[in-house]
């Protein structure tokens, strides 16, 4: 049975921003780096998800939404979950290496970042082996100027961006469950030991359109996956028992104005390609005029976190009304946007779960367990990776 298709019944841009999130209740964290971002994330029908993004560098929120396609029997009214952290991931490596490529007084006409990320999907839902991993990202530095001086570019970049914090090493990610209103301790799972935030199931209805006046143009789909059976095809992903790798491209290149205007699609399982735009808040090398990195990562991870609860409830037949969860991550500026001179860093995630089912508590736990053993960006946290860099072969004449 096909899940109602909200999205498209919501006349409202699928991406927004929003005025005043502080009188909604809607408050980033305190800071512990530069950068503080709280993600407050709901489940509409099916896949689809309604994130509504705070930050400590922005007086502004944002309203992002996110869907699958066939391959998890969504609608594609919006962007695959991946699609976001892709996105951040390589919004954030062109803010260093514009900065970078500024402080050495190096050229950059025609510059164009090509982002692969890959992550697999190993084992049987129901016998609670399957896990989510996360393999080193890949970036493809292109633009008229001297290879050796784009290599040297590149590595610098990666390791100034603040997402640096979140592949190097091996972060554990903290949890608190609330179960239809109760508190629960968690089972598998890291638990933050503080209690819930305050539950704001009540608050998204409040938030309304606040420019930009081209909201509509923040996201749009521009290419449709075809459906398809088999391998990849619709449905696949709910399948109880998996053994895949999934591959996501993002391409990034600068408009004009400074705006980052970034396309990225799921090659595999066969996926829709979404044109996304990020600028920096103003104060941090931009004008706020689309989400900038940090707001597109941490919508990411949420989303990404979110998905695995709706595919383990339907894989495992089990009734999940409604969930929610409040996510807090902490990035430190960039070493060349933010000036610091230091590497990228970043804090562990902390997430808060809510969730209203008839199912007992031990389910609830499960649920927490798993969906973090299977979110494919809570791996990326837990595993350490390095950002290979790629670039383009010489054409000689």
């Amino acid at each position: 049975m096909t899940a109602p298709n909200a999205l498209g019944d919501d006349q409202r841009p699928r991406f927004f921003a929003f005025d005043g999130p502080a009188r909604h209740g809607l408050v980033p964290p305190p800071p512990r780096r530069d950068v503080a971002v709280r993600t407050f994330v709901r489940s509409l029908a099916g896949m689809q998800k309604e994130a509504l993004v705070v930050s400590s560098a922005d007086g502004r929120g944002w309203r992002l939404t996110s869907d699958e396609g066939p391959y998890l029997a969504g609608h594609d009214e919006a962007p695959f979950p991946l699609a976001f952290l892709t996105a951040g991931m390589v919004a954030s490596y062109a803010n260093e290496v514009v900065a970078l490529a500024a402080q050495r007084d190096l050229p950059l006409d025609g510059l164009r970042l090509t982002l692969e990320n890959f992550y697999t999907m190993e084992g049987s839902a129901l016998r609670g082996s399957m896990i989510g991993g996360a393999l080193p990202p890949e970036l493809t530095i292109e633009a008229d100027a001297d290879p050796a001086a784009l290599r040297s570019l590149g590595a610098d970049a990666t390791d100034a961006s603040p997402l640096n914090g979140l592949l190097r090493g091996r972060s554990t990610s903290l949890f608190t469950l609330t179960h239809n209103g109760q508190p629960r301790e968690p089972a598998r799972v890291a638990a933050l030991g503080t209690p819930a935030l305050e539950d704001v199931a009540d608050r998204y209805g409040d938030i309304t359109v606040d420019g930009p006046a081209d909201a509509a143009d923040l996201m749009q789909r521009v290419a449709s996956a075809q459906r398809h059976e088999g391998e990849g095809g619709a449905g696949s992903s709910l399948r109880a028992e998996q053994k895949r790798t999934l591959h996501v491209r993002g391409v990034c290149t600068l408009r004009a104005d400074g705006v980052k205007v970034i396309d990225v699609q799921l090659l595999t399982p066969s996926g829709s390609s979404f044109r996304l735009l990020s600028d920096e808040p103003e104060g941090s090398g931009g004008r706020g005029r689309a989400p900038d990195a940090a707001t597109l990562v941490s919508a990411g991870i949420a989303f990404c976190f979110m998905t695995q609860f709706g595919r383990y409830a339907a894989i495992t037949r089990k009734r999940l009304d409604r969930y929610r969860i409040i996510q807090d991550t902490h990035f430190s500026a960039g070493g060349a946007s933010g000036g610091t001179g230091r590497a990228g860093a970043a804090d562990p995630v902390e997430t808060h779960v809510f969730l209203d089912t008839d199912e007992d508590a031990d389910f609830a736990r499960t649920l927490v367990d798993m969906g973090e053993q299977t979110c494919f960006l809570h791996a990326l946290c837990r595993t350490d990776l390095k950002t290979r860099l790629r670039l383009p072969p010489v054409v000689r004449a």
